[in-house]
């Protein structure tokens, strides 16, 4: 059974950093893309950062220069790291990836439960 487990958030002061992790569970699971959404409080959600599987990688300008969305292959984990964060960044945030279970079909996508991230001094 395949699930995706968020962690690293918490309570951060502004100009602080974060690192979040996705951890994928599976046996043979491949990762053909992955991104992080956020939902603020006043509950819009929004495409932060996405990856391909290539390596190609796309940020919403508000966090574009801060924001860095990777991959560690061996271990199947995301990461998204944040850097000089600002109040606005708050939010939960939510790993969102492509995986495929199998080889040669087509990829799923799966979310993660979210994670709370707040700036504030």
């Amino acid at each position: 059974q395949v699930q995706l487990v968020e962690s690293g958030g918490g309570l951060v002061q502004p100009g602080g950093s974060l690192r979040l992790s996705c951890a994928v569970s599976g046996r043979s699971v491949q990762i053909a893309g992955e991104a992080w959404h956020r939902q603020g409080p006043g509950g819009r959600r929004e495409l932060v950062a996405a990856r391909t599987s290539g390596g190609a990688t796309r940020y919403a300008p508000s966090v574009e220069g801060r924001f860095t969305i990777s991959r560690d292959s061996s271990t199947n984990t995301i990461f998204l790291q944040m850097d000089n964060l600002k109040p606005e960044d708050s939010g939960v945030y939510y790993c969102n990836a492509q995986l495929r279970l199998r080889a040669f079909t087509p990829a799923n996508e799966y979310w993660g439960q979210g994670t709370q991230v707040t700036v504030s001094s």
